[in-house]
């Protein structure tokens, strides 16, 4: 079914972006003017948010693990979207830029979406996108949450609907003034989506069924299964295995279908035609 749901959107996609929409903070336009060369700061794992794991340091050194792995696919992912004429990885400590560039956290539920969303230090980030020559920055962050979902059983005869524990993914492009000028979730699409990137527990049915019991105990998954979730690659049309981690690259898959940057239209030309102009220091 998730297979089936991926090939319509695939299709409907192109039909989707000929309808003109703005994806973006600020008018289109401006954003392709503005945003020519893009940084790309470390993925980080915000561990003083709500994440409930008994083992909590142990699942944050794994999320670090894990994001250091698919930084450059979230790049490639991003440049394939061919709205900027550069994109670049930061070569940054991650948990030390995160401390460096934090201001605060809010947990926000807008039109029924619940996230947490991320301010930053404004002086700090104008140094860090000045020292790097870049027009904006992009920050990925990791972070816990609990929200309501409903889970049903492998056989389809039951299902529980509670709070679970969540690990998701977030992501803004800010300027050199702390301006947010585009961000994930985004809520200017027309049919607002917003998947976890992990669902750190499950509903123990089976342990239910057979205590003959009728309260579901919600447990958290083991180590071990989280990193072989993390670590299980995606399949292609023809069942055939890639390289791609299939969570992380639904999570990039949903950033680069809101980046979508005409620049052919908005500046006449392609990106690769014309490099940015230097800056001075």
């Amino acid at each position: 079914m998730k297979r089936l749901f991926l090939l319509l959107s695939l299709v409907l996609l192109p039909l989707l972006n000929g309808c003109s929409h703005n994806l973006f903070n600020v008018p289109e336009e401006r954003f392709a003017d503005q945003v020519k060369v893009l940084g790309v700061a470390p993925i980080f794992v915000d561990g003083d948010s709500d994440i409930r794991y008994p083992q909590k340091d142990e699942l944050i050194a794994l999320v670090n693990m894990q994001n250091r792995l698919r930084e450059r696919d979230l790049i490639r992912s991003i440049k394939n979207t061919n709205s900027f004429y550069t994109v670049t990885l930061l070569d940054n400590d991650p948990q030390k830029l995160f401390k460096e560039l934090f201001y605060r956290r809010e947990r926000r539920d807008d039109a029924g979406i619940q996230y947490n969303k991320y301010f930053w230090k404004t002086d700090e980030l104008t140094k860090l996108i000045n020292k790097n020559s870049l027009d904006a920055l992009m920050l990925v962050v990791v972070s816990g949450i609990t929200r309501p979902e409903k889970i049903t059983s492998s056989n389809l005869m039951e299902s529980l609907e509670t709070d679970y524990n969540h690990l998701i993914m977030t992501a803004q492009i800010v300027d050199r003034t702390g301006t947010i000028l585009w961000e994930y979730p985004n809520f200017r699409t027309r049919i607002l989506s917003f998947p976890a990137l992990l669902n750190l527990q499950y509903p123990d049915f089976d342990e239910a069924r057979a205590n003959m019991s009728p309260k579901i105990e919600v447990k958290f998954k083991t180590l071990d299964g989280i990193k072989r979730a993390l670590d299980k690659r995606r399949h292609d049309l023809l069942m055939r295995e890639t390289g791609d981690a299939e969570l992380y690259t639904d999570q990039f898959d949903e950033i680069r279908s809101l980046l979508q940057v005409d620049r052919d239209q908005k500046a006449g030309q392609k990106p690769n035609q014309e490099p940015p102009k230097e800056r001075k220091p």
